[in-house]
């Protein structure tokens, strides 16, 4: 059992360093994929770019959103970063 001494050190580093990077990571890109394949035409949502836009149409791996009133763009579906969970609609009241 000595012989197995100088690796415990070793051992919990690696034990430490996934914990601590490799599952958080792992959660985060779990949930980035479940976002990406709950996407439904009509929501309003974020690019990574900072864009935002209405989803149109969806395909397997392309998003069409609308980025301004007649201008239609095609991303790539893992380019949405998040969903607006409620945004402001314009009105014309003060």
């Amino acid at each position: 059992m000595s012989e197995f001494a100088p690796l415990l050190p070793l051992l919990a580093i690696l034990v430490l360093f996934w914990l601590m990077v490799i599952r958080p990571a792992s959660r985060r890109q779990k949930a980035v994929v479940a976002l990406q394949d709950s996407l439904q035409v009509g929501q309003r949502v974020m690019l990574t770019s900072g864009f935002f836009g209405t989803i149109t149409a969806l395909t397997d791996d392309r998003v069409h959103l609308e980025v301004a009133p007649g201008l239609p763009v095609e991303v790539a579906r893992a380019a949405v970063a998040k969903v607006e969970e409620s945004h402001v609609t314009e009105s014309g009241g003060a």
